[in-house]
C-alpha cells in the first residue's frame, strides 16, 4: 500500500455504504425537507456551495485523487445550523465551519499528512420565489490557518465574501417535450477570500452545478414508472474554477474542473459521489484521476425539536 488509497478502495467503500444507506431509507418517507424552493429540492453539490440555509451535517466527505506528482486521500466534515425562519418557515440565515484531514503521498518525496484550517461561515438567504424556484444569498467566510504546516492552504486568515443563487426550472410550460426540460435546476456559487496580512495568496472561485431531478420528474412533471431507488436521484454536473489572484510568486494559472455524479437523497440523509475531468491545461497536472464522494446527514430530522431551533422561533412544536 505504502500509504497510498487506490480508487478501487474507495469505490468499494463507497458502493457497500451506498446501498446499506438505501435500505435503511427505503422504510422513510419520500417528503424532502431541505434545500427546497417551491416545489424543487435543491441537492447538496460536491464542490458548490449550497445557496439554501439548512440543518445538514456532512459527516463524510472522502476524496481521492491523483495528480502528476502524488496521490492525495482526504476526508471532511462540517456542519451548518439554521438560526433564523421568516413567518412562512423559510430558512433565512445560518452560520456553520468544518475542516479535513488530508493524506499526501508524492511519488518522489516522503508522505505527509495532517489537518487543514478551519473554515467558518455565515450564511443569509436575502431574497427567493418560491413560484420561480428561485433563491439568493450572501455569505461570509473566513479561513483559519489552525491545521498543519505543508498541509493546509495558507498559514494567515483570510476573510471574504460569497455569492451565491439557485433556480429550478419548473416554471417553464407544461407543455409536450418541454415539460422534461422542468426537471433541471442550477447552483452557482463566487467568492473572494483575500488573506489578511502577509505575503500569501488571493483566492477566488466560482462554480455552476446544473442537475436533473428525477424525483420532479415523477412527481411534478410525468409518472415515468421509476422505481425505488431510482426514483430519488439526481444526476448532476458541477463546472469548477479555482485561482490564486496574487500570492509568493504572483498569479496562478485559473483551473477549470468538470465534476459529473449521482446523488441519492431521501428524508435522512443524501449521500453523492463523483469524479473529475480538467477543462483547462492549468488543471491537467493536477486531476490525473479522482473520486469524491458527500454523505449528508440531515441531523433536524432524527432530533426535529431543538434540531430545527432558531432564535426566533425557538424549539420546533
Amino acid at each position: 500500500m505504502c500509504g497510498r488509497i487506490r480508487p478501487r478502495w474507495v469505490l468499494f467503500m463507497w458502493r457497500n455504504l451506498f446501498f446499506a444507506l438505501m435500505l435503511v431509507s427505503k422504510l422513510s418517507t419520500n417528503a424532502y425537507a431541505h434545500g427546497v424552493v417551491g416545489d424543487y429540492t435543491f441537492l447538496e453539490p460536491l464542490l458548490t456551495q449550497d445557496p439554501a440555509p439548512a440543518n445538514e451535517l456532512d459527516i463524510l466527505a472522502p476524496s481521492w485523487n491523483r495528480s502528476s506528482d502524488a496521490n492525495t486521500y482526504s476526508i471532511g466534515s462540517s456542519v451548518e445550523k439554521v438560526l433564523w425562519l421568516d413567518d412562512n418557515h423559510m430558512p433565512r440565515f445560518s452560520i456553520g465551519g468544518g475542516s479535513g484531514w488530508v493524506h499526501q503521498s508524492p511519488f518522489q518525496e516522503p508522505s505527509v499528512q495532517g489537518f487543514e484550517g478551519v473554515t467558518m461561515f455565515a450564511k443569509w438567504a436575502f431574497f427567493y420565489s418560491k413560484e420561480h424556484e428561485f433563491l439568493t444569498s450572501i455569505g461570509m467566510q473566513i479561513q483559519l490557518p489552525t491545521g498543519n504546516t505543508g498541509i493546509q492552504e495558507s498559514s494567515h486568515t483570510s476573510l471574504g465574501p460569497t455569492f451565491l443563487w439557485e433556480k429550478g426550472f419548473g416554471d417553464l410550460p407544461n407543455a409536450p417535450v418541454l415539460k422534461y426540460l422542468r426537471p433541471f435546476g442550477i447552483q452557482t456559487d463566487f467568492g473572494y477570500v483575500p488573506a489578511i496580512g502577509g505575503p500569501t495568496h488571493h483566492h477566488m472561485f466560482a462554480d455552476a452545478t446544473i442537475e436533473y431531478s428525477l424525483p420532479y420528474l415523477s412527481n411534478n412533471v410525468q409518472d415515468i414508472g421509476l422505481k425505488w431507488p431510482l426514483r430519488n436521484m439526481f444526476l448532476f454536473n458541477e463546472i469548477n474554477y479555482d485561482q490564486l489572484i496574487t500570492g509568493p510568486s504572483g498569479e496562478t494559472f485559473p483551473a477549470l474542473l468538470a465534476t459529473p455524479g449521482i446523488a441519492y437523497i431521501s428524508y435522512h440523509f443524501e449521500i453523492a459521489i463523483g469524479t473529475q475531468f480538467a477543462l483547462n491545461n492549468a488543471a491537467r497536472p493536477g486531476t490525473h484521476a479522482a473520486v469524491l464522494g458527500l454523505l449528508d446527514i440531515f441531523y433536524d430530522s432524527f432530533f426535529p425539536k431543538w434540531g430545527n431551533w432558531t432564535i426566533n422561533k425557538g424549539p420546533a412544536e
